[in-house]
């Protein structure tokens, strides 16, 4: 047992390294250990060195929107079409060539247009004119000569048959609707055969 006066062994012992503590080990920290390990504050604490970073770079390029296939359109863009050939005008009538036997297509329309003051002398003979022509080679004479041979034949079939529904009081309405459709098929035709143009449809009962 230590007597007063005497010196204090402890003092000169020197303290546990603390790896020696066993405290340490398991997470618990003896004031022997704290003493060896002094802390330190924050600002006592020496900077870390900053990281030296490389070359400031600009910012990235934006890809140009032409370029860029993200913006590619799905479809492709149609070629322009070719220009087309101009359109067809008619030739003047001066530069068509006359129907054959122009002459006598006009006199036999002429006739047509005449019936009705005539009360169908003028009809008649335009029938025999037509009864007794060749039928011409020409397409648009061949054309008229087809719509006024029509014309006058049913011409004078309705107009027998007005007659006879005189009695029935019927013929005066029939001979109307006859006088009507004669003038309108020979102004028609006169009209084209002056165009030099042929019927579009010769053998129907209408224009």
């Amino acid at each position: 047992m230590a007597e007063p006066g005497d010196p204090d062994p402890s003092k000169n012992k020197p303290a546990p390294r603390p790896e020696a503590d066993p405290d340490a080990e398991v997470g618990f920290c003896s004031p022997e250990s704290l003493a060896a390990h002094p802390r330190t504050r924050p600002s006592e604490a020496g900077s870390e060195p900053e990281s030296e970073s490389g070359p400031e770079s600009g910012p990235e390029p934006e890809p140009d929107p032409v370029d860029d296939p993200m913006n590619a359109p799905l479809v492709a863009p149609l070629a322009p079409a070719a220009p087309g050939p101009p359109p067809r005008r008619h030739a003047p009538v001066e530069d068509l060539p006359e129907p054959e036997g122009m002459m006598g297509l006009y006199t036999v329309y002429a006739l047509i247009l005449f019936a009705i003051p005539t009360f169908g002398v003028s009809a008649f003979i335009g029938l025999l004119a037509v009864m007794v022509r060749d039928v011409p080679t020409h397409a648009v004479a061949a054309s008229h000569h087809v719509f006024q041979v029509r014309t006058l034949w049913a011409a004078a079939v309705v107009a027998v048959l007005g007659v006879i529904l005189i009695v029935v009081n019927a013929g005066v309405f029939v001979l109307f609707l006859l006088v009507l459709w004669v003038l309108m098929r020979g102004a028609w035709g006169s009209w084209l055969l002056k165009s030099r143009r042929a019927i579009p449809n010769p053998r129907s009962w209408w224009i």
